[in-house]
């Protein structure tokens, strides 16, 4: 069996060293490729209808986007609990996005989906709405509107042409046709200048 010299044991030493250096330098580069770097979106809401003329700031930050997995059980837990069991599922979700909205202090978004178009993306986001104190208080009818949903069509060719808009109090329904639609409490928020930093 060979000695192990001073001069051996430094060398190996400085090897294990690197060795853990180089790896730990690996997994951090690895992992960072995977996971994509954080995108903001902001956008000016314009209320409809009866909140005609009221506006505030929305700012939507995408962490990740979420998987086919997490669609199929959204769905999933729609075919069993409609409304209700969806918004279940979306609180057993781990958040993907945060989003910051007129008179919120900002909440958790538990589903985001980045859908390809022509010229650009469609980004649409779902998650659960979070309720005020006085809606559980009184156990209010809107406690049944317990989802937010929006939709941003991001044009790459031509910012000004980019569109979307926010459901803040929502239902997802089954109308007599056999289609999903959302069942709104009041009406939808337009969003305009829409800002996308990536």
């Amino acid at each position: 069996m060979p000695q192990v010299t001073n001069r051996s044991r430094k060398w190996l030493a400085f090897n294990s060293v690197f060795l853990v250096v180089l790896l730990t330098m690996a997994n951090s580069f690895s992992f960072s490729a995977d996971k994509p770097k954080p995108e903001t979106i902001r956008a000016v809401a314009m209320g409809t209808g009866t909140q005609m003329g009221q506006n505030g700031n929305v700012t939507l930050t995408i962490f990740d986007f979420s998987t086919p997995d997490d669609q199929q059980a959204l769905i999933e837990a729609f075919q069993k609990g409609q409304s209700e069991g969806l918004a279940d599922a979306l609180s057993k979700m781990k958040a993907v996005g945060r989003c910051e909205m007129v008179r919120t202090k900002g909440y958790d978004v538990s589903f985001i989906r980045m859908i390809p178009t022509a010229n650009g993306r469609q980004i649409r986001f779902l998650t659960n709405r979070q309720l005020r104190n006085a809606e559980v208080a009184t156990n209010s009818h809107t406690r049944a509107f317990d989802l937010t949903a929006g939709e941003i069509n991001l044009d790459d060719n031509d910012k000004k042409k980019s569109t979307g808009f926010i459901y803040p109090a929502a239902q997802l329904v089954i109308n007599k046709d056999g289609e999903f639609q959302f069942k709104l409490n009041q009406n939808s928020w337009n969003l305009i200048n829409i800002l996308d930093f990536k």
